[in-house]
């Protein structure tokens, strides 16, 4: 039983066999899906596919890239879509000043629009951080150390920086890159980081593992992710899968996985 926390099943990239894809995991034993937005009309697509299965949740909110095109009405509309049931965290934002999609200081600008109004609900946050670290753990810091609860997504720091969100709170999330013969650094996190704070995810169709990398990712290949994980933590691959799952149920208050 496996849990993909993050994936992106309402992007094009799914247009075509969308339904076939949610099926191979399901019956592969992924049983649950967290489908995130990146912005309104995504975070809205989302919502209408997490609707159609059970197995499915969504997310809302604007991805750091998104920024420059980012206002408060669409801000607003977000926390609308937020108070839906289905909806089971807010995110993915933060900072990228890797890509700079949009200006730093407009990232920064809507990074804190959103941990404003998310402040208002009972949702964890998904934290986008891309070549950003400090700046991300100042502005967390700032507004007081375990004021929010969430996960790191795709977390791409060395263990110290890991151990630094896992003290103010957070999960981290690994995908499959880890899967890759040079991620030292990711591969040496996810070994050692505590089980109890160790999420697993696609972010399908990107960072497709090993052995399909230069394949479009789906939710059914977060199985070799745990796959591997498990093989550098020394665990039993169910045990990881357990235990991960547990994890993701408990950060997002999901419905319990069916042993």
């Amino acid at each position: 039983m496996l849990i993909d926390s993050h994936t992106h099943l309402e992007m094009k990239a799914f247009d075509r066999d969308r339904k076939e894809v949610i099926e191979r995991a399901f019956e592969g034993g992924v049983t649950q899906m967290i489908t995130i937005g990146t912005d309104l009309s995504s975070s809205t697509r989302a919502l209408e596919l997490a609707q159609q299965y059970d197995f499915i949740y969504s997310t809302v909110g604007f991805h750091p890239h998104h920024a420059k095109e980012t206002d408060v009405e669409q801000l607003n509309e977000l926390v609308q879509l937020a108070a839906e049931p289905k909806v089971v965290a807010w995110g993915e934002m933060g900072l990228d000043f890797f890509r700079n999609y949009s200006p730093p200081e407009r990232q920064i600008d809507i990074f804190n629009h959103q941990l404003d109004m998310v402040m208002g609900n009972d949702l964890p946050i998904i934290i986008h951080d891309r070549e950003a670290h400090k700046e991300v753990i100042d502005i967390l810091k700032s507004r007081g150390v375990n004021q929010y609860r969430g996960v790191i997504h795709c977390f791409s720091g060395d263990y110290n920086l890991a151990m630094t969100f896992i003290d103010m709170g957070f999960y981290l999330s690994i995908p499959g890159n880890v899967t890759y013969p040079k991620a030292f650094q990711t591969q040496d996190v996810a070994a050692r980081i505590p089980i109890e704070r160790l999420l697993i995810e696609t972010d399908a169709p990107f960072l497709t593992p090993l052995p399909l990398r230069g394949k479009r990712n789906e939710p059914l290949f977060v199985t070799y992710t745990a796959q591997k994980i498990a093989n550098l933590r020394n665990m039993d691959f169910q045990e990881l899968a357990r235990k991960t799952s547990e994890n993701a149920v408990k950060l997002f208050h999901l419905a319990p996985v069916n042993e």
